[in-house]
């Protein structure tokens, strides 16, 4: 089973990575599309937010952006190509993703391995162990955490990979 301390540990490289990432870039870089068909980096920033919201519910937190704030960065929601309504600044995005990661690892800290394997609703209609949605939304933040560095460069910054 999961250890839930390991975890936090594991969101925490994430929201470092993605400090990283966007150090240095202003909003207007975060709206920049590429040419090619994915989203921006504004987008996948708010999409994480949106998805460490869902953590937080599972763990019995309160999202630190509402739900309703994050709606537009849904999955399936289409691309962002400028600023509007919905659309958080970059510095709110990631100021929201550090203050997450602190309630993240606050709400996982209560949490022995036992709690983990408690079922929980996954939202489909099934009865999963809270550690297995956790899991997979781990990844799913990993994922989205790996795209960020190459939506970096579309802004010419040809930096050093972290």
């Amino acid at each position: 089973m999961i250890d839930p301390r390991w975890l936090a540990r594991q969101f925490e490289r994430n929201t470092w990575i993605l400090t990283e990432q966007t150090a240095g870039l202003s909003h207007g870089d975060s709206l920049l599309q590429t040419p090619y068909r994915i989203n921006c980096l504004n987008w996948t920033l708010g999409h994480l937010l949106d998805g460490r919201g869902r953590v937080l519910e599972l763990l019995g937190a309160t999202r630190v952006v509402a739900d309703s704030d994050t709606a537009r960065y849904r999955r399936e929601s289409e691309p962002i190509v400028e600023d509007g309504p919905g659309v958080l600044p970059l510095d709110r995005l990631v100021a929201a993703l550090k203050e997450s990661q602190a309630s993240l690892s606050a709400a996982l800290a209560r949490l022995d391995t036992a709690a983990m394997a408690v079922e929980t609703d996954d939202r489909a209609g099934h009865l999963v162990p809270l550690g297995e949605q956790l899991h997979f939304l781990y990844f799913h933040d990993t994922y989205h955490t790996g795209q960020t560095e190459l939506l970096r460069q579309v802004f010419g910054v040809g930096d050093k990979i972290i």
